[in-house]
Parts: C-alpha cells; sequence; structure tokens
C-alpha cells in the first residue's frame, strides 16, 4: 500500500516576527506570494511578517492573512523544492483558519479570493472580541466528557463551551470573561490543568456569532467552487463537498467546535500516512506526537527546512 500524504495548515498563535522571512529571501515564487498579498490588501504584510511589531502582528485582523500568506508561501517553495508534489497529496486540512489555506490549496478558491476572505474574517472576529469580554481557556488531562461537565457547571447562564478538541487530554473551551474565571478554577480543583491562553476573544463560540453572521454576508458573494482535491472541515470531520456546503461549514465554524482530533483520527485510520505541516511555526506537529507520536511529519516553515531533495 502506497503511503497517504496529508498537509496541514496552521491556524491562529502560530504567527511570529519573523516569519516566511527567510524563505521569501530563499524563494522568489514565496516573495512573489508576499508581493500578491500587499497588493490585495493595499499594505505591506511581509513587513509585518517579517519585522513587526507584535503587538501588531498579534492582533486578530493581522495574523489571520498574515498566517494565511505565509502558509501558502512556504507551500510554494516547498513545491519548486521538489518536496510537495501537489497531485499526490492525499488531502488537506487546516485548523481554524488554516481551513481556509487547506481549501485554496486544495482548489476551492483563488489565492486572491480566499485572502479577501480571511481579511474579512480576522475583522469581523477582532470586532465581536471586543464586544463581549471573554476569553479561552486549554485545560490539560481532561478528556471530552470531564470537560463538557465543568462547562455546563460553570456557566452560570453564561457563554462557556468547548472551541477546540486539539489532542487526547487538551481541550480549549471558550466563554465570557467570568465563566473563564470560574471553569479555571474549577478544573484545577478537578485535578486538572487549566491554562488561560492570550487571545483577543471566545473564538468558536455563540458570543462569535456577529463575526459569522458578517462572514455569511461575505461567503455568500465569493467565488467558490467544489474543492479539485479532498479537504477536511473543522465543524464536521470529514470532507468537504459542494459550494454550498462550504459556505455554510464555515459560516458555522466561526461559533462552533474545531475537531481536530477527531479528523486526525480520521487520517490515521486511512493506512500508512506522512504529514507535512506548512509554516509557520510547529503547533500542529506537537498536536500530531500527542495523538500519535510514531506518525512521521515533515515540518515545511523556514528555509533550511525546504531544500531540495
Amino acid at each position: 500500500m502506497s503511503v497517504r500524504t496529508y498537509i496541514l495548515c496552521p491556524g491562529q498563535g502560530s504567527q511570529h516576527v519573523g516569519m516566511g522571512n527567510d524563505v521569501a529571501e530563499k524563494f522568489a515564487v514565496a516573495r512573489a506570494v508576499y508581493d500578491k498579498a500587499s497588493a490585495v490588501l493595499g499594505f505591506d504584510l511581509a513587513d509585518l511578517c517579517f519585522n513587526g511589531p507584535d503587538e501588531r502582528l498579534n492582533q486578530t485582523d493581522i495574523s489571520q492573512p498574515a498566517i494565511y500568506v505565509t502558509s501558502i508561501a512556504c507551500f510554494a517553495a516547498a513545491k519548486e523544492a521538489g518536496l510537495i508534489h501537489p497531485e499526490q497529496v492525499a488531502a488537506y486540512a487546516g485548523l481554524s483558519l488554516g481551513e481556509y489555506t487547506a481549501l485554496h490549496l486544495g482548489g476551492a478558491f483563488s489565492f486572491e479570493d480566499g485572502l479577501k476572505l480571511v481579511a474579512a474574517r480576522g475583522k469581523y472576529m477582532q470586532e465581536a472580541a471586543i464586544a463581549t469580554p471573554s476569553g479561552m481557556v486549554a485545560v490539560l488531562g481532561a478528556d471530552q466528557a470531564a470537560v463538557e461537565k465543568l462547562c455546563a457547571e460553570n456557566a452560570a447562564g453564561e457563554v462557556l463551551v468547548p472551541a477546540n478538541y486539539n489532542a487526547p487530554g487538551q481541550i480549549v473551551v471558550s466563554g465570557t470573561k467570568t465563566a473563564c474565571e470560574r471553569f479555571a478554577t474549577a478544573a484545577g480543583a478537578a485535578g486538572f490543568k487549566a491554562i488561560p491562553l492570550v487571545v483577543a476573544g471566545a473564538f468558536h463560540s455563540p458570543l462569535m456569532q456577529n463575526g459569522a453572521d458578517k462572514m455569511q454576508a461575505e461567503l455568500a458573494t465569493a467565488r467558490i467552487s467544489s474543492p479539485r482535491q479532498t479537504v477536511y472541515s473543522n465543524v464536521t470531520a470529514h470532507p468537504h463537498t459542494d459550494a454550498a456546503s462550504i459556505v455554510k461549514l464555515l459560516v458555522d465554524q466561526v461559533v462552533k467546535p474545531v475537531k481536530w482530533e477527531q479528523t486526525m483520527q480520521t487520517l490515521f485510520a486511512s493506512g500508512e500516512v506522512r504529514f507535512i505541516e506548512l509554516g509557520p511555526g510547529r503547533v500542529l506537529t506537537g498536536l500530531l506526537k500527542k495523538i500519535n507520536r510514531r506518525i512521521a511529519v515533515d515540518n515545511y516553515s523556514s528555509a533550511e527546512s525546504i531544500n531540495a531533495p
């Protein structure tokens, strides 16, 4: 049986100042991705990626397009170096924002159209986060049932829900600021490790509904087609099908949990597999190793990692 290759695209939180800089210096195709992005957006995105400052790059409205563009620049460089052969890729999957990267690479929409959607998504999610004091808490050591029970017990009429099923024993919850504080205290008392995350707001929760409504309008007019290659949905942990379904699931994704562990388990079950994580960062590689430490993973996020075979 031949090895199936899956490409993984990172989400928000993977950004860092300097990301993609050495790749753009070494590969003209990668630099061209940044130049095209800056032309579409009307500002120098490459400068923010390469030079920061941190506080601007980390804001949701900038970090989302920055990660999308850097991931695609790394893909272009790895393809030119002969490390990625698109026709041999079995499927694409992306975490949260990374689902847009995956859908572009899978042929559902153009780079430019995807970038405009991602920029709008970052803007609307930032606005929704500002509207309500809210946050996210990572809980380590608890299973899904325990986390859902803690959410139910500590919501007290406020929003408090699982937001990311990342890996066994690593789940993130979203909610109002006070609900997250109650959850963290209760999780600690139950013997779990609770880590409040430095994020703008309660992503993948009903508190993002205003952002989801605005994305509905953006997606309704976007040029989206059925993917040419398999792309997995965060909401269902199954492959996307047609354009109408993609629109619905991308709207749902703003307010519903990301089923990342479930998606990875589905891919593991397909036989002998290898994974490629595109830059920036190595977050998804870390999650994969928590799910199955024997899985082969290549990470293409730097010029050093992208060398012609």
